[in-house]
Parts: structure tokens; sequence; C-alpha cells
């Protein structure tokens, strides 16, 4: 085993710096059964450092601090089991619809959501 990362990590993971990371992460729990590994507070209240591991993937998250660390909007994509009951499950947590889960030109079923923190995920299903 290398020792160069945490045995939990993949090698890439995505940095998300929204507008309420931990509604970020209640989100991510609620929808896509995150794990939340590590959370560090800052010192008015919202995160400075945070980690949630869905399936096989480690995200990090913060909340923005101005002028250096701003929001940024970013575009996740991800593969769940069932895209239309995912899509469902995470316009009832409070998303709002990009897209709904279609089927075009390649073997995936995708559809979009905007989560409250401003990241937009695209969920999909490889098709048969």
């Amino acid at each position: 085993m290398s020792q160069h990362k945490p045995a939990h990590h993949s090698n890439v993971s995505p940095y998300l710096i929204v507008n309420g990371a931990g509604a970020t992460i209640d989100f991510l729990k609620e929808v896509f059964d995150a794990i939340e590994l590590r959370r560090y507070p800052n010192d008015s209240g919202g995160l400075k450092h945070a980690e949630v591991k869905i399936d096989d993937t480690v995200i990090m998250l913060a909340d923005p601090v101005p002028p250096d660390w701003p929001a940024v909007a970013s575009y996740v994509h991800i593969y769940v089991r069932d895209v239309d009951a995912t899509y469902r499950k995470a316009l009832e947590a409070g998303a709002a619809s990009v897209q709904e889960p279609l089927k075009k030109q390649d073997e995936d079923k995708r559809g979009g959501v905007k989560d409250p923190g401003g990241t937009t995920w695209w969920i999909a299903t490889k098709g048969e």
C-alpha cells in the first residue's frame, strides 16, 4: 500500500468551493448516500475544508474565502444505478432541474440538476 495518499482516497478528487458547503454535504448524503470523512469548520461557522466519499470517489468542499477563494460554479458527472430515481431524489432534496433524464446519442441515459449551492450534477446510468 502506497503512503502518498490516505487509503480511502482516489487519486483525483474534485474540490468544490460553494456557498453553503455544509448544506451541499447534506444534499450529497441525501441524494448520493455520501459518507462524510472529514469536516474542519472555520472561525465564522462555515467550512474551511470537508471531504465526503461517494462510492469510489472523494469530493472535497469548502465555503468561499473572498477574495482569494471565491465560490465557483462547477459541473460534476456521476454514474448511479438508477438515473430516474436519483434525479427525482435530487429534486425532492431541493435541486433545480437542468435536464430531465433522457437517452441521446451515446450509451448513457443522463439528466442534470443544480444543487442549492450552485453545483450542476450530471447524473447518468449506462444504457443496455
